[in-house]
């Protein structure tokens, strides 16, 4: 960060303006404690401050962890095509209580989340130009690994998608799905 930099960040003393932009700032998109937090913290207000901003956001109703964890893995499930591992493990770094984590997950449907799962594996099978059939699996399974779909799952769909395959969708994938 340059000295320029440094002088245009505005630091906020009154703790009614942190509200006021508290407000605004919440209000624009949905935000988790722990973000409201961090970002009053960078605005340079001081703790007790901080605190009393955020139960006076939780009060008028700005914050709201259960709809934020809520909103949060929905959008990450459609719009990004994320798995249940990925999500939790997001919303416990954003330091989410396990009571609301648990609400979320309810939020996704168990058959759009197979639907899902199965458009990201046929999706990058197309992609991939693996021809040996266990090689190519291995490959299949650690993509859905890494977007936070659990390991069985992501078995079990690759053998419906090719089930005359003991290596998994390799037929499948090179004929378009």
């Amino acid at each position: 960060m340059t000295d320029n930099e440094k002088e245009k960040k505005i630091k906020i003393t009154d703790p009614k303006k942190g509200l006021e932009k508290g407000m605004s700032w919440c209000a624009y998109q949905e935000r988790c404690q722990q973000e409201v937090r961090d970002k009053l913290y960078e605005w340079g207000l001081w703790p007790d401050a901080v605190e009393n901003i955020i139960a006076e956001l939780i009060t008028q109703n700005f914050l709201n962890e259960e709809r934020f964890a809520q909103t949060y893995a929905g959008g990450k499930f459609r719009i990004k095509k994320w798995g249940r591992v990925k999500i939790r493990l997001e919303l416990k770094k954003r330091k989410i209580s396990e009571y609301c984590i648990r609400k979320a997950m309810k939020e996704i449907d168990a058959d759009d989340y197979m639907a899902t799962l199965k458009k990201v594996l046929t999706d990058y099978g197309k992609k991939l130009k693996e021809k040996h059939a266990l090689k190519r699996k291995y490959r299949l399974v650690r993509y859905a690994q890494s977007r936070g779909f659990e390991q069985d799952l992501i078995r079990e769909t690759l053998v419906s998608l090719d089930p005359g395959s003991s290596a998994g969708v390799q037929s499948t994938m090179r004929n378009g799905g």
